[in-house]
């Protein structure tokens, strides 16, 4: 997210602030303690142990083929994606964006969105950038397919249940970041039955370079999670509970974005739940 024109509106009052700021640095300690995504909701004990009668790296192969199946079966879907984003004052929503579409793929797999609603943002402090909405469509719903499995190194942290699945964990980060290219960093986990990610925790990296002036691009943590479709676990809900350290101001983040009513394109080119 980028800071909005309400840092450059502080520059004059900055010399005022001075004299409250001891207060201020308390409450923004208390509001960042508030406003951590829970990436560890819904986790059982975390077992280190190595897997039994498989390998780590056999557990990477298997799932992200898993995932390259999922990525190609999604394309064939049409969904709801329904996006709301809130800025907060301590616990009190000052402004929000909100926005659902209905998302389809044409027979080439190229993605397209039709707005059914969308109400004008009033969010203080920040404004959704490009690289916001990438979020929305890439991150959040991650798909971690062979294909992209060259950009990155999984690390196997263990075995962990999870609501009611049991599943192997990852952690990943890219191996070498190329200029102008965006990438996931953070944890999977991955079922240990069907070998697809269930839930994913983390945020896309890098955040713009700091500059002493001009817009900031900050990128706020986020988890997911996937529910069963058709034998697929398809992307299914992702929630952000942050709070952003701009130059000027702290701005807490939250947001959810539910994708919904997936349904099936016949061959007449219709769909069917």
């Amino acid at each position: 997210m980028i800071v909005g024109n309400a840092e450059a509106n502080r520059n004059g009052t900055r010399m005022a602030m001075k004299l409250a700021a001891v207060v201020t640095a308390l409450l923004i300690v208390a509001a960042s303690a508030a406003a951590q995504t829970d990436c560890s909701a819904g986790n059982g004990d975390l077992d280190t142990s190595p897997p039994k009668d498989i390998t780590p790296e056999q557990i990477i192969q298997k799932f992200a083929a898993q995932e390259t199946k999922v990525k190609e079966a999604r394309t064939h879907y049409s969904f709801i994606q329904d996006v709301l984003v809130q800025t907060l004052s301590d616990i009190t929503v000052d402004g929000q964006f909100h926005e659902v579409a209905t998302v389809s793929y044409d027979d080439k797999g190229k993605r397209t969105e039709l707005v059914t609603f969308a109400e004008q943002s009033t969010l203080r402090g920040v404004q959704l950038s490009e690289e916001d909405m990438e979020d929305i469509r890439t991150f959040m719903p991650l798909i971690l397919t062979t294909e992209d499995l060259p950009q990155y190194n999984l690390t196997y942290s263990g075995q962990q249940h999870v609501d009611d699945l049991d599943t192997y964990l990852f952690h990943i980060v890219a191996k070498k970041p190329e200029k102008n290219k965006r990438y996931f960093e953070g944890k999977v986990w991955v079922d240990n039955r069907d070998f697809e990610i269930v839930k994913v925790c983390g945020k896309s990296i890098p955040d713009a370079p700091k500059k002493k002036k001009g817009p900031q691009e900050l990128r706020p943590t986020f988890v997911s999670y996937r529910q069963l479709v058709d034998g697929y676990w398809f992307p299914a809900y992702a929630r952000v509970d942050d709070t952003l350290h701009f130059r000027a101001q702290s701005v807490h983040i939250r947001e959810t974005v539910k994708l919904t009513g997936y349904k099936r394109k016949t061959a007449a080119g219709s769909t069917k739940p």
